[in-house]
């Protein structure tokens, strides 16, 4: 079954919420005018239960099929926030706010899911109830887990979740899923370098903290290259390096490093986390400098289900012909925290060629909604189908 010809009809108005969507973005938890807007959509479709503030700003919906002799309930989940940075487009709609700019294509999500939405409200073609997750803050805010915190799984019952995400590089409208883990986790960390600051003709009489930092930062990058198995995949960047002078005659009394760390499973987390607090502390002893570190866990690995996938798959190729096998990729995913509580699975749609995510050139291509809704609609009617 290929994209459906409803939503090659209702294109131009889930366009247009699109682009609304694309000049007002919101950032984090501050996604009061969008859930606003996507409330309302969702009474306006006829939407059996509508509830705001779920996890502060998140909005659910539920939908009804026409019969329920099936029990089953499933979850779709799009996220609405944007990112704090400047949009270098021409688009005609292109932002209109300040440091903050749809980079990701959280807008496109949104819209793909209000258009399933409409879609789903019309017919009601299945058998069972499907619950539509809008959640704010995925770009580092965890909006995914607040939303779980507040009940989300167990209060609507649900038993499966869906999410999405369009990747530039695939071909527009195509799709691409893996099973097991996908997303890499996500953890952050600062630390202080303190020595012994002084003038930097007399280093001597110093404990020099940017060559005590200087050294933590390349012996960091052993924990990929000598600690963590070469089978194993492992992140360690060092992102900031800042000295507590600016001064060209003054060696530093500290410096702040901070970073982030992205594994593929558990057990190389906890490695990567030990080896670099003793790394640090270990580096900045040898110099009679110390370090202090603060090792923060951020989203968790987000690993798909293997009989989710399977299925996500094959709805994917009924719309499109075919799907893809998706590398593996080190960025985080909040949709993880979902996958912990409920078996599921994430799946690529194709943005085509152009700048990637989190570019400030990036364009969410319209042309791949049609996809998108079409996926949505075939995972509910598939999965539920009428009796």
């Amino acid at each position: 079954m290929p994209v459906k010809n409803r939503f090659a009809e209702l294109l131009p108005e889930i366009t247009a919420w699109r682009h609304d969507l694309h000049e007002n973005p919101e950032i984090l938890f501050e996604t009061h005018r969008t859930s606003a807007i996507v409330a309302e959509k969702l009474k306006a479709f006829g939407c059996d239960e509508i509830v705001t503030g779920i996890g502060r700003t998140g909005v659910v919906g539920v939908i009804k099929g026409k019969s329920n002799t099936s029990g089953k309930v499933i979850g779709l989940r799009a996220d609405m926030d944007a990112l704090p940075m400047q949009e270098h487009t021409d688009l005609p709609y292109k932002s209109k706010v300040d440091g903050a700019m749809h980079a990701c294509g959280h807008d496109g999500h949104t819209a793909m899911l209000l258009g399933a939405a409409k879609y789903l409200s019309e017919t009601r073609n299945f058998d069972g109830t499907v619950v539509l997750i809008f959640q704010p803050a995925e770009e580092g805010g965890g909006g995914g887990k607040e939303m779980c915190d507040d009940g989300l799984m167990d209060r609507w019952g649900i038993q499966e979740v869906y999410g999405m995400h369009n990747w530039p590089g695939l071909p527009v409208g195509e799709f691409a899923i893996r099973p097991g883990a996908f997303f890499a986790s996500a953890d952050q960390f600062e630390m202080v370098i303190e020595g012994k600051g002084g003038h930097a003709a007399k280093p001597h009489l110093a404990i020099d903290t940017t060559v005590v930092a200087s050294h933590v930062v390349i012996a960091l990058q052993t924990i990929a290259s000598r600690i963590v198995s070469p089978v194993e995949q492992v992140v360690v960047s060092v992102t900031s390096f800042e000295t507590s002078s600016k001064a060209h005659n003054v060696i530093p009394q500290t410096v702040h490093l901070r970073g982030t760390v992205r594994t593929m499973s558990n057990e190389t987390r906890d490695l990567a986390e030990k080896s670099l607090i003793e790394i640090a502390q270990g580096t900045a002893a040898a110099f009679g400098a110390t370090a202090t570190v603060d090792y923060k866990r951020g989203y968790p690995v987000m690993v798909n289900s293997e009989a989710q996938t399977e299925f996500a798959a094959e709805v994917a190729t009924s719309v499109a012909g075919k799907c893809g096998f998706a590398d593996q990729t080190m960025g985080g995913e909040d949709f993880a925290f979902m996958l912990e509580e409920r078996p599921g699975a994430y799946i690529f749609v194709g943005n085509g060629e152009g700048a990637d995510v989190h570019h400030p050139e990036y364009v969410f291509s319209d042309e791949a909604m049609p996809a998108g809704c079409s996926w949505w609609a075939e995972i509910v009617e598939q999965r539920m189908p009428a009796a």
